[in-house]
């Protein structure tokens, strides 16, 4: 794997390996919106419930997804340095982790009806909720396994299969919905269930494909990634937990902080956290370009670091911090001429409060105009520094500037200062901001 010489080159290979990447993303939040919507034909308490397991799941899944993410940077530099033992040892105890920890959750999943009542949720939805979690938590060990193959293929320079493996869960996803959401074909109509086994579907097929293809690519063979799949190897173990676990535990920060700027809004009203959710939507959809090029630095950055290539390493990094910079410069544009229109495109045409949703939407998303520099900023950050295998320092960096800085600054804007959403939201900025600068410090002084 020969590095790439002068910007162009590097901003290409970025883009080779960044953009089947993005796609990836954009397909796996594609999954959530066809929950949503069709959950949303079938009932208001079964998308209420689905919501609300999707959440649970997604907050545990983050937590033990970083196993899977620490498999990018280490098969990344092992691969570059030649070390193919190297290469199989990370992957399988990034495996190995990720269905200890699936393992280790589970009995919240089958224990969820009880507690999410002891929480004070709506008893139809924590029945149904809990009926859907009790059967989604066997989903968790088949998701983060993925995870770990995913970013083993990433790091080989293999993410077309990582797309299009995606892609097709999407129409898995559908096709089992409209089976067992609404009971056609002669299937059981099962509603938030039936989305429940659609998803674990999903994520078996998904991992079945990637495996399949891993294992079986004549390219691959020579790394034998399922060889004494049974070993134990403590050492890679523990380096992959080492790096596995603040990669998690930075992402569950940020999580966390938006969790709570959702409760923050809610206390303005139905309207303003209605506005914040799309909001919150829209971003996500140009955040998931930025997620892309990041993982693709960090197999570069990784790659680079293997062959021992300090020059490579920063010029692949800043082939990478200018193209998503060029993005989220477009999607400033982007917000500041068509906000309302892309707020106008969740909302039904005769919606009655359709008229009063806009403007709030509209104007936090003219908040997002900085908010998408600093989230891009800090993103592509995360990544630079997890291709060095350096997670620890960057976790408590997150922690602190998410929730010494983020979440003051969002409660003082919008509650004492006056400023209602617009300051949560810049209260958000100011914390993803100062995320980015220390991340961006960090990674470029120690070079």
């Amino acid at each position: 794997m020969p590095a790439p010489t002068g910007l162009l080159a590097n901003a290409r290979a970025v883009l080779v390996l960044g953009l089947p990447l993005v796609g990836s993303h954009v397909a796996q939040f594609a999954l959530h919106v066809t929950d949503t919507i069709m959950l949303g034909w079938y009932s208001v308490t079964d998308l209420a419930a689905g919501a609300l397991g999707a959440t649970v799941f997604f907050v545990l899944f983050t937590l033990g997804s970083g196993y899977g993410q620490a498999v990018m940077p280490m098969v990344a530099t092992a691969a570059a340095a030649g070390d193919d033992t190297e290469v199989r040892r990370a992957t399988r105890m990034g495996m190995w982790l990720s269905i200890g920890f699936s393992l280790l959750v589970l009995p919240l999943f089958l224990l969820s009806a009880p507690l999410l009542g002891l929480m004070g949720q709506d008893p139809d939805v924590a029945r149904l909720g809990g009926g859907y979690l009790s059967i989604i938590g066997f989903g968790m060990a088949p998701a983060l396994v993925a995870m770990a193959v995913k970013s083993y293929l990433a790091a080989l320079g293999r993410t077309q299969v990582v797309l299009w493996a995606t892609v097709g869960g999407v129409f898995v996803n559908i096709g089992v919905n409209w089976l067992l959401i609404f009971g056609n074909a002669g299937f059981p109509e099962l509603g938030a269930r039936g989305a429940a086994i659609a998803s674990v579907t999903v994520q078996v097929v998904t991992l079945a494909a990637m495996l399949i293809y891993a294992v079986n690519l004549r390219a691959l063979k020579h790394y034998h990634l399922l060889q004494r799949f049974w070993r134990a190897d403590w050492g890679a173990l523990r380096q992959v937990n080492a790096l596995g676990l603040p990669i998690g535990g930075a992402m569950l920060a940020e999580t966390g902080l938006f969790g709570a700027s959702a409760i923050m809004m809610g206390w303005f009203g139905k309207l303003s956290l209605a506005a914040h959710s799309i909001a919150l939507e829209v971003t996500a959809v140009f955040f998931m370009v930025h997620l892309g090029l990041a993982s693709a630095a960090t197999v570069l950055v990784g790659r680079a670091r293997g062959r021992g290539d300090t020059e490579a390493v920063k010029a692949s990094a800043l082939a990478a911090v200018l193209l998503s910079l060029v993005f989220a410069g477009v999607t400033v544009l982007l917000y500041l001429l068509f906000a309302e229109q892309m707020v106008g495109l969740f909302l039904k045409p005769d919606d009655p409060e359709r008229d009063a949703i806009i403007p709030v939407g509209a104007s936090l998303l003219m908040v997002a105009a900085l908010f998408q520099l600093a989230d891009g900023g800090q993103a592509m950050a995360m990544g630079l520094l997890r291709g060095m295998q350096d997670t620890r320092r960057p976790m408590v960096i997150a922690a602190v500037s998410y929730w010494l800085v983020g979440l003051p600054v969002a409660y003082g804007l919008g509650f004492v200062a006056g400023m209602g959403g617009v300051g949560i939201w810049l209260g958000l900025t100011a914390g993803l901001t100062a995320a980015a600068a220390l991340l961006h410090w960090r990674f470029w002084r120690n070079l």
